[in-house]
């Protein structure tokens, strides 16, 4: 029986992909594993931290323009919430809830720049 073993694409809805690009790899420090053209006026945009098995796709198909701006449900992982949560405020990122201590560890909540909102985590 085969079972599924990664994600391997989260999309995350934008309504301006250039910025959209813009802070994910230059605020958050992602990588871009690809941008080309997908049909008139429109981009396949991937973005991913280094070394993620998992990458997000910046792209908002035609009639979902009503997700953008939304909790995206996605939690991204890191070693030390407090000191990512202060280089990521120094870049500019936007942050709803500062570090605070959850079950489940210490989670913080940033937007990007069309309000769609992520969780930060750490361990306990």
């Amino acid at each position: 029986m085969r079972v599924i073993r990664s994600v391997g694409k989260a999309g995350v809805y934008v309504g301006d992909q250039q910025r959209a690009l813009e802070f994910y790899r230059d605020a958050l420090g992602f990588e871009v594993r690809a941008d080309v053209p997908m049909g008139p006026g429109a981009r396949w945009i991937e973005v991913a931290p280094a070394g993620a098995q998992t990458a997000l796709a910046l792209f908002t198909p035609p009639g979902l323009e009503n997700r953008v701006g939304t909790f995206s449900g996605i939690v991204f992982e890191c070693d030390d919430v407090q000191a990512t949560y202060n280089e990521l405020k120094q870049r500019g990122v936007r942050f709803t809830e500062e570090p605070a201590d959850q079950p489940g560890g210490v989670m913080a909540t940033f937007v990007d720049p069309d309000g769609n909102s992520f969780v930060l985590r750490g361990p306990d």
